[in-house]
């Protein structure tokens, strides 16, 4: 079980007179950030703010704690430092990795995105059927939210090249069989690229163990600066058009983040590598301590907890008969994502919650096409509750006595 005042204070946030009280059910939107990510971006700015990588004392120190961003997180992911790329955004990430994706394409070859997804990895390659490609959508179940595989195995032929789906959906928390379906698209020739955002912040994933080619997510949801990060593994990495300057066609780091990296926020980023190695020596004293142990036993200590506070919080909402939980009833089967459809007035329930020192949101969260398949309007979508292995079970139970006044409140006027 995790050792939660240890946990707690590893967060600024909680000590943080202005947050005393406020219970943040918005993790989904972004966490907060660890102790060890903000002193080492904070160090960053005070001592090695200079262009990195050259000779002098100062550059050569910030080049090689980007690097160790690199190769830090490459162990917690279980994939080689090629195959990491740090850039703005998972949106952006995925809009220049489209365009490579395209250059080695021709007209009439097909790709299948979801329904599910954010539309970060949907819309960027959805917009490449205005450049001949066949776009086909694997939809949701309407009533359930989930994919189904059969219905997958339909839509892919000799010509499919690429399938974009999540690996959980922002406001179905459904955890998709991810090694299975890449198994079925690898089978077909087909290449994966799975976006991860809505699920790392949970425990970060052995990338081969998936089976994937791409696997993206944000850092800043991962208690992390705000940055994107990528895996792009061989063949198809190297195979991809370069998206940068010509001159850097041969520097992995570089293809596919044409912008330039955020050197500061580089650097910051093995800040998280730092947490999750307290997290594992705080609670494995006796473990071995390889990387990919560290990797198994934290993503399981994450998971196994979350699981522990999201059982009591889906039992009440069960009790409620005119609240709808979107997706899996079973811990076990979702993230810790909890979307309720509470009627038109979501934005309403945000409000009130928050007079109970309630931090959550409401809205389709960027999954338009979801929400509206789920038949739910997309003005006021659904409430959302989100939380991560930092929430308290006094948080938990805060968060059910505000919801509880809240709804017979708003039953009253219904």
């Amino acid at each position: 079980m995790i050792d939660s005042k240890f946990v707690r204070s590893q967060f600024p946030a909680f000590s943080d007179p202005s947050l005393e009280g406020w219970a943040f059910f918005e993790n989904a939107g972004g966490s907060y950030a660890c102790k060890q990510v903000i002193q080492r971006l904070t160090d960053y700015y005070h001592k090695t703010k200079v262009q990195p990588y050259a000779a002098y004392p100062a550059s050569t120190q910030a080049g090689e704690r980007m690097d160790e961003s690199y190769s830090r997180l490459a162990n917690y992911l279980n994939v080689d430092a090629k195959d990491i790329h740090f850039g703005p955004s998972t949106s952006q990430n995925s809009y220049v990795l489209a365009q490579a994706f395209r250059q080695g394409w021709k007209e009439g070859d097909e790709i299948i995105v979801t329904n599910q997804d954010h539309e970060a990895n949907s819309g960027v390659w959805r917009r490449l059927s205005e450049t001949g490609i066949v776009v086909k959508e694997w939809q949701v179940n309407p009533d359930s939210g989930e994919l189904m595989l059969d219905d997958l195995t339909q839509l892919m032929t000799e010509r499919t090249r690429l399938l974009a789906f999540t690996h959980c959906s922002n406001v179905v928390a459904h955890i998709n069989p991810v090694a299975q379906i890449c198994k079925l698209a690898k089978a077909a020739g087909v290449v994966t690229v799975v976006d991860g955002v809505s699920y790392a912040g949970h425990g970060f994933a052995d990338v081969p163990m998936l089976g994937c080619d791409v696997y993206l997510f944000s850092l800043y949801k991962t208690y992390g600066p705000h940055q994107g990060l990528m895996v792009v593994r061989d063949p198809v990495r190297t195979a991809l058009a370069n998206q940068g300057h010509y001159f850097n066609d041969k520097e992995p780091r570089k293809r596919l983040i044409p912008a330039g990296p955020d050197h500061a926020q580089v650097a910051a980023a093995a800040g998280i590598a730092d947490y999750f190695d307290a997290l594992f020596e705080h609670h494995f004293p006796d473990k071995p301590s390889a990387a990919l142990n560290r990797q198994a036993a934290v993503h399981t200590l994450l998971r196994s907890y979350e699981q522990t506070l999201l059982t009591p919080l889906l039992e009440y909402f069960s009790t409620l008969p005119d609240v709808r939980v979107i997706g899996p009833s079973d811990a076990e089967r979702r993230a810790p994502t909890v979307a309720l459809d509470v009627g038109i007035q979501s934005q309403e329930w945000v409000k009130l919650l928050a007079e109970h020192k309630v931090m959550c949101s409401a809205g389709h969260f960027y999954a338009r096409r979801l929400v509206e398949a789920l038949g739910l309007p997309a003005g006021s979508g659904v409430l959302r509750l989100s939380f991560v292995h930092y929430t308290s079970e006094h948080e938990i139970q805060q968060l059910i006595q505000a919801f509880d006044t809240v709804h017979q409140r708003m039953k009253k006027f219904s």
